[in-house]
């Protein structure tokens, strides 16, 4: 299974990322939206984990886009955001799920 993570807080990244191979994932890591939006653009993913608060948008905002071109995977929105305001525009986008961070 091939997952993109979309993470901005690089520590976390390579941590979760670190994880993720361990449980037997590939993983491939974009540090802002435009990043995230080329790979899904050109590359194939089984799922994506999304932060909202990225430095070039919303999390949110990206998913819809690509929804609205038609891709869509599977998506998990994970973010220390916990506002209802923020889970119904995850809702919006069509995300699988939405877990905030610890």
């Amino acid at each position: 299974m091939k997952i993109l993570l979309v993470e901005d807080d690089t520590a976390l990244a390579q941590g979760l990322a670190g994880a993720l191979r361990e449980a037997g994932l590939l993983v491939e890591v974009a540090g802002d939206g435009r990043s995230a939006d080329f790979l899904v653009s050109t590359e194939r993913y089984d799922a994506v984990v999304l932060d909202l608060g990225l430095p070039d948008g919303n999390g949110s905002q990206w998913l819809a886009g690509w929804r609205a071109r038609g891709i869509d995977l599977p998506a998990l929105i994970l973010t220390a955001r916990e506002r209802w305001s923020d889970k119904a525009a995850g809702s919006s986008a069509r995300a699988a799920d939405y877990v905030t961070k610890p």
